[in-house]
């Protein structure tokens, strides 16, 4: 197989390529295309049920849920709507008003759904907490967000909430999904919404009033509150459109939890608001259970991760042979980069390459991508959407930036102004001014654009290194390591050294049947020489049973770098496992 390119032809976009992607595209055209709230004014909970209901599709299929023990319940859009407007009425009488803040802290659960859209509809701040999140992380949030009202689960209220309540004087409210609740300020969500009216008109909300509140953790310091507005549906919509392809009456299976961004901007928005059927399980990742879905549920769009990726990878492509997979018309990745080995990898399990995605919490919606109808180059991140100017610049000393030709490499930039941009953090104005210079959104990643406008990621600004006059990103060195056989994940870090002032080390993790050795190690030092170089290659490898990671998939680099160096680990709220690389069992 070339990776340089992989060509789309009429095998590889059938059905015909959505005609959005060929439209001439303006922000005005896009926020056109929306309806707006009969009396005025933009509400993302409007275009996302309300608006298919007044369209006469009320008993289309909105949101399919599996549970983890083998339930199924399906909501069409006029039961979604009738619901989020029980909850919205509930939230009124618990005398919750315009701005306020209200976290969700639950699993794939139907409740989440229709507490977001609840309280979008009355012009509340929706924001969403991972569900294993341990009781600092959840008590750091609900004080930062100033939360009224908590939904969340029996358990969870138990074990992260409960012995909490004292240092929360602004949380009024906690609504339990499953239980009834025998102490005051908590009560049952079921119960809340059996006593409301199924009939609520939406009140203004301007397309700059806040609507989502995203919670982000950097390498240093406590976690951040990026701010969205409901403005942000017009990027939503049009991302869900242009780079997911999707269309009225599709399938749609995005694997994003809801804690994090994309559960919300693309497990939530994207899909209803383009009249998707979406695809919810509650269950954790399992190779065996993921293609069953795949095949029975006839999904058409499936956005996942590389961190999921690397997992089926490691299951065997023999699991997806047995399945009818030909409703599968795109498949996507977002939370970190795909490696290019991931992106032809889908061709042989799924018939259809992956297709890689940029974006981040900040920018809200999909940025920079590998679109449906153009070519694929494995391993880049794609090109900048319609409505997005992109640049590779360096920072100037004295302020400014300096725009970077074609091949160099730089810091990714975006020109301010697209509607889903943050409008800050949180109660830190300071830090939200940093991200902006001379007009343009400075990314902190690092990355080079090729002479055809293709952009390729280097690394956050914070795990590129310089080893001997050589400025190295990870993503280079790991995507080499991925090549072996015996590889399953990898992670670089930088070592200070006398010499070279610093040397590469590598962290790997290993497919099932190979086993940690000497000879294993030497092998694939050598094996990256020969591909990288003997300047690029890594100079000490360590294997690991796995590599720590966020909820969203992201190799957290600086965990590496901290347990090698002795550094203090930092805010370890989105770790997905237990431990900063741990070492193999055996």
């Amino acid at each position: 197989m070339n990776w340089t390119t992989i060509r789309k032809t009429p095998e590889l976009s059938e059905p015909a390529p959505n005609p959005a992607d060929a439209t001439p595209f303006s922000w005005e055209a896009a926020r056109a295309e929306l309806e707006g709230l009969p009396g005025g004014g933009l509400n993302i909970a409007h275009e996302a049920v309300d608006r298919q209901v007044r369209a006469g599709h009320g008993e289309m299929i909105a949101l399919r849920w599996l549970g983890k023990n083998g339930e199924r319940r399906e909501f069409s859009y006029a039961e979604l709507a009738r619901s989020s407007n029980r909850f919205a009425n509930g939230l009124n009488r618990l005398g919750i008003q315009r701005g306020d803040r209200i976290c969700v802290l639950a699993g794939r659960i139907p409740e989440l759904y229709i507490a977001a859209l609840g309280t979008l509809k009355i012009g509340a701040v929706f924001c969403p907490l991972f569900s294993a999140f341990g009781p600092e992380p959840v008590r750091v949030r609900l004080a930062k967000s100033r939360a009224r009202v908590l939904v969340t689960t029996a358990l969870l209220h138990e074990r992260k909430v409960r012995a909490q309540r004292a240092a929360l004087p602004d949380l009024e409210h906690v609504l339990l999904t499953d239980g009834d609740g025998a102490e005051p300020g908590v009560c049952s969500f079921h119960a809340l919404l059996e006593t409301e009216s199924n009939q609520f008109a939406i009140p203004f909300t301007a397309p700059e009033d806040w609507a989502l509140l995203h919670f982000t953790s950097g390498t240093t310091g406590s976690p951040k509150g990026a701010i969205h507005v409901h403005d942000a549906v017009v990027a939503h919509r049009m991302t869900g459109r242009r780079v997911l392809d999707l269309r009225p009456g599709d399938i749609y299976w995005c694997t994003a939890d809801p804690g994090w961004v994309t559960g919300v901007s693309y497990g939530i928005i994207a899909p209803l608001t383009n009249g998707a059927t979406l695809v919810v399980d509650e269950a954790e990742f399992d190779a065996s259970r993921w293609y069953a879905i795949l095949e029975r549920e006839r999904v058409n769009v499936w956005y996942t991760a590389p961190t999921a990726i690397r997992m089926l990878m490691k299951a065997g492509a023999g699991l997806a042979r047995n399945r009818d997979l030909s409703a599968l018309r795109f498949a996507a990745s977002v939370g970190e980069p795909l490696h290019p080995e991931g992106v032809v990898w889908g061709l042989e399990a799924l018939g259809q390459p992956f297709h890689d995605t940029w974006w981040q919490t900040e920018t809200g919606a999909i940025m920079i991508a590998n679109t449906p109808t153009q070519d694929i180059r494995p391993g880049s991140m794609g090109r900048p959407l319609p409505g997005i100017e992109a640049a590779i610049v360096r920072r100037r000393t004295e302020g400014g930036v300096d725009l970077l030709e074609p091949g160099a490499e730089g810091e990714l930039a975006l020109r301010a102004g697209w509607p889903s941009l943050f409008r800050g953090y949180l109660d830190d104005e300071e830090r939200y001014r940093q991200c902006f210079v001379a007009g343009w959104y400075l990314t902190g990643d690092l990355a080079t654009r090729d002479a055809d406008g293709y952009y390729w990621f280097l690394g956050r600004a914070d795990d590129v290194i310089k080893t001997a006059g050589h400025l190295i990103g990870p993503f280079e060195i790991e995507s080499v390591l991925l090549e072996h056989p015996a590889v399953a994940e990898a992670g670089m870090i930088g070592k200070p050294d006398d010499f070279a002032g610093q040397i590469i080390k590598a962290f790997v993790a290993l497919k099932p049947g190979h086993a940690p050795s000497d000879a294993l190690r030497k092998e694939l030092i050598g094996f990256a020489r020969t591909r990288l170089g003997p300047a690029v290659a890594p100079r000490e490898l360590e294997f690991v049973a796995d590599l720590p990671k966020t909820r969203s998939g992201k190799i957290m680099r600086r965990l590496l770098r901290a347990r090698e160096l002795g550094l203090p680990l930092g805010d370890l709220s989105a770790l997905e496992n237990n431990a900063p690389g741990k070492t193999p069992e055996n």
